[in-house]
């Protein structure tokens, strides 16, 4: 399966348990670590979990394991390694403090919204 495939799948995944501001970089020739990064919020701790479960969950079922999860419950950033993909599900005010779209602002940004459900 191709990274964007898995991309895809994360997106539609966290958007069903409501993660806001769903953000991704393709890392493609900027960096080794993966080929997509995906920032997005929750409201509260208990979404974080819920929107990392989801998105665990639907990759398995695609056939990715995940490698590595730093932050997992009760944290206010988690962060999801699936070797090509490296989720970041964030508070509010921990998005905005570490800025990751800022760190990485040369890589070019993936149009996810026909992935999103509008409400």
């Amino acid at each position: 399966m191709k990274s964007l495939d898995l991309l895809k799948i994360a997106v539609k995944a966290a958007d069903g348990k409501r993660a806001e501001d769903i953000v991704a970089l393709n890392m493609e020739g900027i960096s080794l670590l993966a080929d997509y990064f995906i920032m997005m919020t929750g409201s509260s701790e208990r979404q974080l979990d819920a929107i990392v479960d989801a998105i665990e969950d639907a990759e398995e079922e695609a056939g990715l394991m995940v490698k590595k999860i730093e932050g997992k419950k009760g944290s206010r950033w988690i962060l999801m390694d699936f070797g090509d993909l490296v989720i970041n599900v964030f508070m509010p005010e921990e998005r905005a403090l570490y800025n990751l779209e800022k760190l990485w602002d040369e890589a070019p940004m993936v149009d996810v919204s026909e992935w999103l459900t509008e409400e």
